[in-house]
């Protein structure tokens, strides 16, 4: 394939990305058509199919581009913490944010499903780590003792317990915090499992 046949499906590409990815934060991902997209990308319904395998594909895109930001957006939370719960709390409190701030693009990000058969792509996968990367570091200073599978799987469960009180928030559950106390609920559970995980058994 040529340069310039390259650089027509690498903007097409980029095209159909920034499409989706605008109907996805208007409407939510339940809605989202494939001639929607290629409408907003000014592009044949085929070209959708030229640039990516299907939508499913092109969503995977959309979601990369969200963990990206949601990994900036956590690291420059926790910027100058040096204090391993302090830290963990600014994450927490950074995740509530980009959350609340990009709430249809995040929701897409849990609420995508690939058809049973179709494997999330390993790319994909390890994009995710994002998500748990940051909580491994501060962890380690608390809980020395732990190793490193052990460590992972206690991030693992404290993201689960954040992310977890962020979703029933959003949702509107009746046993979900109210938007306007969701910040200082989060950090106020984080500085108690802070306070637990600092404790070896």
């Amino acid at each position: 394939m040529g340069n310039k046949a390259v650089a027509k499906k690498e903007d097409l590409r980029g095209r159909l990305i920034a499409a989706a990815e605008g109907l996805i934060a208007a409407g939510g991902l339940a809605g989202l058509k494939a001639r929607d997209v290629t409408t907003a990308a000014d592009c044949a319904l085929g070209g959708l199919y030229t640039a990516f395998d299907d939508l499913d594909a092109l969503i995977l895109r959309v979601n990369s581009r969200t963990l990206a930001r949601l990994g900036e957006a956590l690291a420059n939370a926790c910027e100058g913490q040096v204090d391993p719960g302090a830290r963990l709390g600014a994450l927490a409190g950074g995740y509530v944010d980009f959350a609340l701030a990009n709430l249809r693009l995040w929701l897409a990000l849990f609420d995508h499903r690939l058809p049973e058969a179709v494997m999330m792509p390993d790319w994909h996968r390890a994009e995710h780590e994002v998500l748990i990367a940051q909580i491994v570091a501060p962890l380690a200073q608390l809980r020395p003792d732990l190793d490193e599978a052990a460590r992972l799987l206690r991030a693992k469960t404290m993201f689960a317990a954040v992310h977890g009180v962020v979703h029933l928030a959003v949702q509107g559950r009746f046993v979900g915090a109210p938007r306007d106390r969701l910040k200082p609920e989060v950090e106020a559970l984080v500085a108690t499992l802070v306070r637990g995980a600092g404790v070896a058994p």
